[in-house]
Formats: structure tokens, C-alpha cells, sequence
């Protein structure tokens, strides 16, 4: 723990356990941690066994949580004129074909979720170089190249997730908020270890999730028993 911790993290992360907890037992903790004046994000944070380097090994994709995160999002569409109205109504903060992609290539980037029908990403591969390294390029592996639009927009904005390994083979994705019942963060977050697990490589060998860990926005981090 670094000296630039305040006093509230220092006395929670005297609380937090020596060892690895069941998912419950870590939600307990982090409501037991001095509350701030926010409602918290509580972060899941999965190291797995594979290589990033191989991209046959890459994990990443999208799903809806069964208690949502919280939070809604701003999501983009980038679309054909038939579908702007549609997207616009259920709730995308922008929508559009190459004029979109024109607003993006000039820099903006204020939203969380682009969304393209698989016509448009002939334009849309343009902005890779904006995109990709904010996590923020729609592709088919991610889910977000979509066919129907408005639905897709809808489970975006309320809280659907994308996830991705970094170069360290590490998995960060919201499960909720500390707000939340216990049994409700509780289903979330297996809920997404399940889908994790299920999309385990051929190539990877023995077990594949290495650890976890669960920590809200302002909270130090607990290991989780899986």
C-alpha cells in the first residue's frame, strides 16, 4: 500500500481479509468499508491463464448482467439514415452514417459505446486508429456490430458490458454499484465468471482463471475463492 493513501483507505485495508473470500464474504466486506459521499462502482478483476500475444487465445465480447450496472451509458450509432429515428428513440446520444464517422474523425469521443450495422464499418474501419485504443471500436467479436439497431442501442444504454484482456491477460469489468443488495451483486458477478469460464481456449491448460479480485471505486481490492 502506497504512502499517498488517505485515512479512510489505510483503516479499510486493515479490514480486508489475509486470504482469498467466497464471492458474499468480499460483498460484506466492501459494505463494511467507510462509506464516501458516492455511490461506488464495485470492480471485478480477473487474471487468466492465457497469452495475449496469441490471438487465439484473446477473450472479449459483450452481455447483459442480470441486475444491470447501475448506470446507464451513452452510446452512438453509426447507421443508415433508416435507422437514425430508431436508434435516437431508444436512446443513442448520437446516430448517423458518414457524417458520424466525420464527427469522430475530427476527435470527439464523448460516450461510451459506438454500435455500427455491418454496412457502415466500411466507413467506420477508418477510425481504428481513435477507437481502437480507447476500446471503443465496434466489431462483431464485441458484439457491437449490430443488425438491429434500436435493441442494441436499448441493452447498451442500460448497462450491457463490453470486456477484453489486456496485454497482461487481466479481464476489469463493472458488476454493479455498492448501493446494491448483496444477492444482487452476488448474481452479477457469477453470472460473468460463468460466461468467462465458458469461453476458455482449447489451448489453455490447467486452470483458467489464475485469480480474482473485487474492489469498489475507492476501496482496496479483495481476493475472491473461485
Amino acid at each position: 500500500m502506497g504512502k499517498t493513501h488517505g485515512k479512510r483507505y489505510r483503516g479499510d485495508f486493515e479490514k480486508v481479509p489475509s486470504g482469498p473470500v467466497s464471492v458474499s464474504e468480499a460483498i460484506g466486506f466492501l459494505k463494511q468499508f467507510d462509506g464516501t459521499k458516492f455511490d461506488q462502482t464495485v470492480e471485478l478483476a480477473v487474471w487468466l491463464s492465457i497469452d495475449p500475444k496469441q490471438a487465439d487465445q484473446a477473450i472479449r465480447g459483450a452481455m447483459s448482467l442480470p441486475n444491470g450496472i447501475g448506470k446507464r451509458r451513452r452510446v452512438i450509432a453509426f447507421c443508415e439514415e433508416k435507422d437514425v429515428e430508431g436508434a435516437v428513440a431508444a436512446g443513442a446520444i448520437e446516430a448517423g452514417g458518414d457524417d458520424l464517422v466525420a464527427k469522430v474523425q475530427k476527435g470527439w469521443t464523448d460516450f461510451d459505446v459506438a454500435i455500427a450495422t455491418g454496412p457502415m464499418m466500411r466507413s467506420v474501419s477508418r477510425l481504428g486508429r481513435i477507437l481502437g485504443p480507447a476500446g471503443k471500436m465496434p466489431s462483431p467479436k464485441a458484439g457491437t456490430v449490430v443488425e438491429d439497431v434500436p435493441a442494441a442501442v436499448t441493452e447498451y444504454a442500460a448497462g450491457k458490458i463490453k470486456f477484453r484482456n489486456d496485454d497482461g491477460g487481466n479481464i476489469h469489468v463493472p458488476v454493479g454499484k455498492i448501493s446494491f443488495e448483496p444477492e444482487k451483486l452476488a448474481e452479477n458477478i457469477e453470472a460473468f465468471l460463468s460466461r468467462l469460464k465458458a469461453m476458455k481456449p482449447a489451448v489453455s491448460k490447467g486452470a483458467f482463471i489464475k485469480s480474482a479480485f473485487l474492489s469498489a471505486t475507492m476501496s482496496p481490492s479483495i481476493g475472491l475463492d473461485i
